[in-house]
């Protein structure tokens, strides 16, 4: 038996791999939910042949499957052993730790919030135009985080309890020491206006229209296929959401039907999924 270890994740790479993690196209993505949903609950292992059979039930081709599992590797998110003749692959540490985190942020979201008490967490925060990586790495993990910017340089976000996490995001940057963050209170001003120019709720909103759409039916020939592609779709969300108090949000928000909605289908769903992943990690393990 020998293993083999991609590399420590590049800076960047966790960005890349939360963009994979949370519902871009393409077999990565769905790689990223597939190991979220079976194999970081489980094992924390994945044969390749059950992957590659999983895959196909969602469309993605033999090649497509064995080049994300490859990329995800070299990003050190999995590594890889042979058992024989066959390869299966584990969840590293660093892996564990982005699915966990995913995983926590992605099914509690969408619940009711308790009452806001019109706290906000501002950060003013910019990185040089040299410095890509760090522009790259503040915008996606404070969007992530459910920031949103009204102006160049400038963060807000209706959850201030999220204050280490943006600690922690600002240190990894190398921005801590030039940053500033606030704890505030709105005291005067269009307060809707700079909610619109902080998201998009308008393409938010569409985009929950179109998954209530997707998933209206109940019946699921396959379940396993149909649980990936719920959870696949329901995980943009925290992205593009910022999870604000309904006082902030537009009437007839969707949003919250569309929680309603994925939690139900997931319980529906799921048990019969979890049975038929089960059934082909068996078959091929055996």
């Amino acid at each position: 038996m020998s293993a083999v270890t991609g590399p420590n994740p590049q800076p960047g790479a966790p960005a890349l791999a939360r963009r994979h993690a949370a519902g871009a196209p393409g077999a990565r993505g769905l790689l990223f939910t597939l190991l979220g949903e079976y194999v970081l609950p489980g094992s924390h292992a994945v044969w390749t042949a059950t992957v590659i059979s999983v895959m196909a039930r969602l469309g993605v081709e033999e090649k497509a499957s064995r080049q994300a599992l490859m990329r995800t590797a070299a990003d050190g998110w999995l590594t890889a052993e042979r058992i024989g003749r066959q390869t299966r692959w584990r969840l590293t540490a660093s892996g564990v730790r982005l699915l966990t985190d995913g995983a926590e942020r992605i099914y509690g979201f969408g619940a009711n919030r308790a009452d806001w008490d019109g706290s906000w967490l501002l950060v003013l925060a910019r990185a040089s135009e040299s410095e890509r990586a760090a522009r790259h790495l503040l915008r996606s993990r404070l969007t992530w985080a459910g920031f949103g910017s009204p102006a160049p340089g400038v963060w807000i976000s209706t959850h201030a309890e999220r204050l280490a996490e943006v600690e922690g995001i600002l240190r990894e940057a190398g921005l801590a020491g030039d940053a500033q963050v606030f704890r505030a209170r709105h005291a005067g001003g269009q307060l809707a206006a700079m909610v619109a120019q902080a998201w998009d709720l308008a393409a938010t909103a569409a985009a929950y229209d179109e998954f209530l759409t997707a998933f209206a039916d109940a019946a699921a020939r396959d379940p396993l296929a149909r649980t990936i592609e719920l959870v696949h779709a329901w995980r943009r969300f925290p992205w593009t959401d910022p999870d604000l108090p309904r006082q902030l949000l537009p009437r007839q928000w969707s949003g919250a039907r569309a929680a309603v909605l994925f939690r139900r289908r997931h319980a529906q769903w799921a048990p019969a999924a979890l049975a038929a992943w089960r059934q082909e990690s068996a078959r091929i393990g055996n």
